[in-house]
């Protein structure tokens, strides 16, 4: 599977600790990151990520791109719901483009442990991913 990471600041460490507890699972994906989260967390679990630019530098939307073309299988984002973020517009992009591409998503640690302990995690999943309408369509998507 391939697994996007990301995490606000006030989140880091939340992702981090979960990171390590499922580093065995983790290791048998394909992982990408944010900028920060990225690096923090290759460096925790000494194995490769892929690392994109900073979520607030536009990494968030490389994700939902990622989402939209089919590249991603899972998206595991520790967001800080208390804190207001200067980038929130994108934030709420991102996790739209999970809903509108049927990408399964968890917001929180309880729900990653869920996800990643599914046996469905193993492949052989084949999620539902609804065809949209394509540029020059006279329906748009909510159309």
């Amino acid at each position: 599977m391939r697994i996007a990471l990301v995490a606000h600041d006030n989140k880091k460490q939340d992702m981090l600790d979960w990171a390590r507890f499922n580093r065995g699972s983790l290791g048998n994906h394909e992982l990408f990151a944010t900028g920060t989260t990225g690096a923090l967390l290759e460096k925790e679990l000494e194995f490769d990520i892929v690392k994109l630019i900073s979520g607030p530098l536009g990494g968030d939307q490389q994700i939902g791109a990622m989402i939209s073309q089919g590249q991603l299988d899972l998206l595991v984002f520790f967001w800080d719901a208390l804190e207001t973020q200067s980038h929130d517009p994108d934030v709420k992009a991102l996790l739209r483009m999970t809903v509108v591409w049927n990408l399964p998503v968890a917001c929180n640690r309880s729900t990653a442990d869920f996800l990643i302990a599914s046996p469905l995690m193993s492949g052989g999943y084949l999620r539902d991913v609804p065809q949209h309408p394509g540029p020059g369509s006279s329906k748009g998507v909510g159309a």
